[in-house]
């Protein structure tokens, strides 16, 4: 029962749970199952691995996918570069006969040879082709994989926890999501938003935090908005005018909106929201 207690994921830090997602997260851990989380930019997905990391006290370990990744490259990589010099000058320390010196292990190897339990963040895997993705997660069923170098298996020593994320650029495969336990991650809502900016401002202005959220929904509603502004945008966008000393709440709702550049990072947003607040055509 202690043991089950241990690992009964709650939050930990900034990170506001609900508890579906913290339902879902406890019980992939204990099927011992991948989780696929979606939903867009700035949700806290990638930020729950380093929650859970966090709160079991298990290290975090973060392959970052590209869209040119091949699976070996997460599994591990041979050195045969270094090798090929160190066999012509003959000055390194290490034995150019086994070929073990020179074998690397990527994100995935690492999790897998770790001495303790881990967290494995895939994140973005929307990135990779459909291969990449069904070929990871055969290994990912297996607990292990093969040295093709070295004629050897490597199997994992404690099974990771494994968290997947998606901004759903691309539909996965239905082989993939066969395999995962699912979870859409929605935009917070406004009541949801308010605890978020409680946890990383303790004891702000309420009334700089009202205006500021309100401010921040209005702004995302803009019709042919491309890159509507996420969580972090609106958590640096308050820390922003909480440092002016010259900022007034009230002015929000007036439509005076400082610091739009913190919000939207391409011109066409930033000079569409700019110029309704100028015309007042926004509150």
């Amino acid at each position: 029962m202690q043991q089950e207690s241990k690992n009964e994921f709650q939050g930990a830090g900034k990170y506001v749970l609900d508890q579906e997602l913290a339902s879902i997260v406890n019980i992939s851990i204990k099927l011992e199952m991948p989780l696929l989380l979606k939903g867009e930019p700035g949700t806290g997905k990638t930020m729950l691995a380093h929650s859970i990391s966090e709160s079991l006290a298990m290290p975090l370990i973060i392959l970052n996918v590209k869209s040119s990744m091949k699976l070996i490259e997460a599994l591990y990589q041979y050195d045969t570069l270094t090798r090929l010099n160190d066999s012509r000058f003959g000055d390194s320390k290490r034995d150019v006969s086994n070929i073990d010196e020179y074998i690397k292990m990527g994100k995935i190897g690492q999790a897998f040879c770790a001495d303790k339990r881990t967290v494995l963040l895939i994140d973005e895997i929307d990135k990779a082709d459909t291969d990449f993705q069904d070929d990871m997660l055969d290994v990912l069923d297996q607990m292990q994989f093969d040295i093709i170098e070295t004629d050897r298996t490597i199997k994992t020593k404690h099974r990771p926890v494994i968290i997947i994320t998606s901004n759903a650029k691309k539909d996965l495969s239905d082989p993939f999501l066969g395999r995962c336990n699912f979870h859409h991650i929605a935009f917070p809502d406004p009541k949801m938003m308010r605890k978020i900016i409680n946890v990383h401002f303790e004891g702000i202005d309420t009334k700089l935090a009202e205006n500021a959220i309100d401010a921040f929904y209005v702004m995302r509603e803009i019709d042919s908005i491309e890159k509507k502004p996420a969580t972090r945008e609106l958590i640096n966008w308050i820390r922003a005018l909480n440092a002016d000393p010259d900022f007034r709440a009230k002015d929000l709702i007036t439509n005076q909106l400082p610091y739009l550049g913190v919000l939207f990072k391409k011109s066409p947003d930033y000079e569409r929201v700019k110029n309704l607040a100028a015309r007042r055509k926004m509150f």
